[in-house]
């Protein structure tokens, strides 16, 4: 399993040529919407897009921070399969510091998500079920992953569960090979 010091925060980049490439390879579709890189893999590949809050073709887009690694979204389904959006749903029922911190995790979305535009369509709104339950681990990994560590409690937990999911060799570098 991994330690959270295997993923530091880091500054949104633009999006590249290269980076929208190795994305629409990812997601085996072309990239939509992509305000900048948040968040990289350790092997150097996109694995977050700050993604605009309105879609070019003017479609609300709640999900600021979308989870493009194949390997790491796989990962992550294993960790939904087995149940952990349940126990974690559970415990901010039980643990009153919790709540308030994944509460606080929600506004800190918000925000980010305000600075990139208003779309009044999904105000309040923000992603993986906050503030409230569990609904998506992709969502509080990407946001967790984009806002670095201590802002999103159960995305920071979950990245604690996963494997080191770029290892050996990153998903573009194995997609690419299998082109």
């Amino acid at each position: 399993m991994s330690e959270r010091s295997d993923f530091p925060a880091q500054e949104p980049e633009p999006v590249t040529e290269a980076d929208a490439e190795a994305v629409s390879r990812q997601l085996g579709r072309p990239i939509r919407s992509a305000h900048a890189v948040a968040w990289r893999c350790p092997c150097g590949q996109p694995a977050v897009i700050e993604t605009e809050p309105r879609l070019d073709d003017g479609t609300p887009f709640p999900t600021t921070y979308y989870l493009t690694c194949p390997k790491a979204s796989s990962a992550i389904g294993r960790l939904e399969g087995g149940g952990v959006m349940k126990e974690m749903t559970a415990r901010l029922d039980e643990d009153a510091d919790l709540a308030d911190e994944y509460r606080e995790a929600h506004e800190d979305y918000l925000a980010r998500r305000a600075k990139l535009g208003d779309v009044p369509e999904i105000d309040g709104y923000s992603a993986g079920g906050m503030p409230e339950r569990v609904k998506c681990l992709h969502a509080l990994v990407g946001h967790s992953l984009a806002a670095g560590p201590g802002v999103n409690p159960l995305g920071d937990e979950a990245l604690e569960m996963l494997p080191h999911w770029w290892k050996p060799v990153s998903c573009c570098d194995e997609q690419a090979a299998a082109e």
